[in-house]
């Protein structure tokens, strides 16, 4: 990666070295050349490969003779771009401790600058307009340098050398405001911010990746009022916290949660609160009825000046219409955002590439992290070098929620970031324009195109439009099967002899069928992926309609049951009469374990509609917890007995319930017991196979409890794999497109 001070770090070691040479940045990477014996060339090596740079990676290195040309000193030369690019594009990075310090320092000449960076932190792909990474190919190159910042450039031995975004109050990266239909230019009075905050207003602040809306997170008034200018009825809002102290007084924190919050990344951070938080926090206004936050950090300098002055969290959730993509441009901010804030918080460094705050959280026991929203700190970058990539240019485009696309090419993987989902317009633009920036600044031509079977995806027929324009042939791969493969080679079980089964369960994808397929196995062995189980089918109606309304998956689940009133009084009369038609024609048909939390999900909890994707089992999950964390609870309390592996699964569970229901069980107990149940249902099917290797995929294996009961049931018995560097959702279906296109024996 570029823009991580390698060139200054090997001067330095240079330098300590006598070794008489030069290092400079080309499109494919570092290049060192030195003057030396092969011995202290190889120690020199050693030494780089044992101890780089803090944020850099090495994915890969050489070491040869040269043709003999004598040095006299050590220098840093400058970046080449004359030939493809070859590199990994560096993520966006949260600022480090150097800079936090000299931001609160009254006698550094950066104090209270709310732009400050070094080498080690800053904006870098969210900036950079071409390759190799250099102020004159970012949005940097618009402004010049103060000799003071200038010197510190050029100065090998600085922390400051080459730092691409380097400025200070005298070269400054400017700020406006936006209020009352008026823009002010020269903007620093940041306590007018505050104030803001203090009296319910809302402000949009222009951060790295694009606009955040803010409020104070203890008054509901301004986070109702945000709820309804977004269109957001009842998804979460995400926090901001002035620092970890004040965090630890409301949540549940452990290491591995504290070392992610402070991480470069600066990820949002789901975290279970204490049952007595000191913050006076609008909950029921910030996430209803759950009993977890998502909270990050601060993550640049203008964030920490902010949240120290007003020394409360605040709500910081993405700068746009729900649905919609996160707005990065000034103009789109004046026009689209003044309707939902008082106040616009800008600056004049421009974004070239938008991206939403990465999401993650980790299972209750802490033995796994999920990857919910691969993002800024996180994206476009991707190494595995355990992979064998061919050297051909494949662009895959992905499935259409969470939609990303990857690109080899290189021999390179780049992933993009988390693009939404490309179900209206202003995502698939965004999806459009990001895959556009990565074609100029890496210039592939392109060998084959990947595309998910769905026909209704917009990533399936843009893949199409983009194979006629350019000529390039397409493959179609089955949506489930891109799940298994992406997971396969996050573990290295692409590569291995041995059998593996997959457990695949999300809420749609179009089968090999023409059903829709979410509650799947497979297996993989030498390079053939067989699928050789499901959960048992249902009937599917009313397309995305059924996805919105958990009542109609409850409606179809329960046909068996003999009691339909609790289902009948969900629907109007019309609706009945109209669905129950459509029941006794409908040919199409589902095994999607996402409609079976839908299901129960409205029995249990009447959650008979939802404003977002997963809402029902997210209020499933919790309910589960609670119960869990109440009562003494055992893993024995499973609907299933011994191995048994009931024909249709979702049949089997619906009876059980409905029995539970019944004779007056706690409801939260019952949807413990369901996901009890599931997690022993695989421990039963893998039990059957006799295969040692279970991998998951699909965006069910985002619930954390599941996970967690998978892992402590099956952990002693089999090898589990779960993602590790990609989400378990539709994220990584661009990238298990490319694996199985490389991998699979068809």
């Amino acid at each position: 990666m570029q823009g991580v001070g390698f060139r200054p770090h090997v001067y330095q070691l240079c330098r300590k070295k006598n070794l008489k040479g030069w290092v400079n940045n080309t499109v494919d990477g570092v290049h060192i050349r030195i003057n030396a014996t092969e011995k202290q060339a190889k120690d020199f090596l050693k030494e780089l490969l044992n101890n780089p740079p803090k944020m850099a990676k090495i994915t890969g290195y050489s070491i040869d003779e040269t043709t003999p040309e004598e040095f006299q000193t050590f220098e840093i030369i400058q970046s080449s771009s004359n030939s493809q690019a070859n590199l990994l594009l560096t993520p966006d990075f949260a600022m480090c401790e150097d800079c936090l310090s000299e931001l609160y320092d009254p006698n550094n000449r950066r104090y209270q600058y709310p732009f400050i960076t070094c080498t080690n932190c800053g904006p870098r792909y969210s900036i950079t307009r071409r390759l190799p990474y250099d102020r004159h190919t970012t949005t940097m190159a618009a402004f010049r340098m103060c000799l003071a910042c200038e010197t510190e450039y050029h100065d090998p031995m600085n922390r400051r050398y080459y730092s691409q975004t380097n400025s200070c109050p005298d070269c400054a990266i400017e700020m406006m405001l936006f209020k009352n239909g008026k823009l002010h230019y020269h903007f620093t009075n940041l306590d007018e911010v505050t104030g803001q905050w203090k009296n319910g207003k809302i402000v949009a602040i222009k951060g790295i990746g694009g606009y955040l809306l803010t409020c104070d997170a203890t008054n509901p008034e301004p986070i109702n009022r945000l709820r309804h200018l977004k269109n957001r009825p009842a998804k979460p809002f995400a926090l901001m916290y002035p620092h970890i102290e004040m965090l630890k007084q409301d949540v549940e924190l452990h290491e591995k949660i504290i070392n992610e919050l402070n991480n470069t990344s600066s990820p949002i951070v789901l975290i279970p609160l204490k049952n007595q938080p000191q913050t006076p926090l609008a909950m029921n206004a910030i996430a209803p009825g759950l009993h977890s936050i998502g909270v990050m950090l601060p993550y640049t300098p203008l964030y920490h000046l902010l949240l120290n002055k007003f020394n409360r969290p605040i709500i910081a959730t993405s700068g746009n219409i729900s649905g919609n993509t996160i707005i990065y441009q000034d103009a789109d901010a004046i026009e689209k955002l003044s309707n939902i804030s008082d106040m616009i918080l800008m600056n004049n460094r421009e974004i070239v590439i938008p991206q939403d705050d990465s999401v993650v959280r980790f299972s209750y026991s802490k033995k796994q992290k999920i990857i919910i929203r691969r993002s800024r700190g996180l994206a476009p970058s991707y190494i595995n070098p355990n992979l064998k990539l061919p050297e051909k240019s494949i662009l895959a485009f992905g499935a259409m929620m969470k939609s990303t696309f990857t690109l080899l090419h290189n021999k390179t993987i780049h992933i993009s970031q988390y693009l939404g989902s490309t179900d209206n317009f202003h995502a698939e633009t965004n999806y459009i324009n990001t895959l556009r920036h990565f074609t100029q600044l890496f210039k592939p031509e392109i060998d084959q195109i990947l595309i998910d079977m769905h026909p209704g995806y917009f990533t399936h027929r843009y893949g199409k439009e983009f194979s006629e324009k350019y000529n390039i042939p397409y493959k179609k791969i089955q949506h489930h099967k891109a799940h298994f493969f992406a997971v396969m080679a996050e573990n290295d079980l692409l590569i291995q002899n041995d059998r593996v089964l997959g457990v695949i369960w999300d809420g749609t994808g179009l089968g090999d069928d023409n059903h829709i397929w979410g509650g799947e196995f497979f297996t993989y062995h030498r390079r053939k992926v067989e699928r050789i189980g499901h959960i048992g089918e249902f009937p599917f109606i009313l397309g995305d309609k059924m996805v919105q309304e958990p009542r109609i998956s409850a409606l179809i689940m329960s046909k068996k049951i003999k009691n339909q009133d609790i289902i009948q009084n969900k629907f109007t009369a019309v609706e009945w009469k109209i669905y129950n038609k459509l029941l006794k024609t409908n040919k199409l048909k589902s095994t999607s374990v996402g409609r079976l939390f839908d299901a129960v999900s409205s029995i249990l909890l009447s959650h008979d509609k939802q404003s977002y994707e997963g809402e029902a089992a997210i209020y499933l999950e919790d309910a589960a917890f609670n119960a869990i964390q109440k009562k003494e609870f055992s893993l024995s309390l499973s609907y299933l007995k011994n191995n048994e592996i009931p024909e249709n699964l979702p049949e089997f569970i619906m009876e059980k319930i409905w029995y539970d229901l019944k004779n007056g069980e706690d409801r939260n107990f019952i949807a413990a017991k369901f996901h009890i149940t599931l997690a022993h249902y695989i421990q039963n099917f893998a039990r059957k196979t006799g295969i040692s290797h279970v991998a998951f995929s699909g965006g069910v294996f985002q619930n954390q409890l599941l996970t967690d009961l998978i892992i402590t049931l099956m952990q002693n018995e089999f090898n589990l794999y779960f993602h590790k560097n990609l989400s378990p959702n539709d994220e990584n279906i661009s990238f298990g497109q490319l694996m199985y296109d490389i991998y699979a024996m068809e």
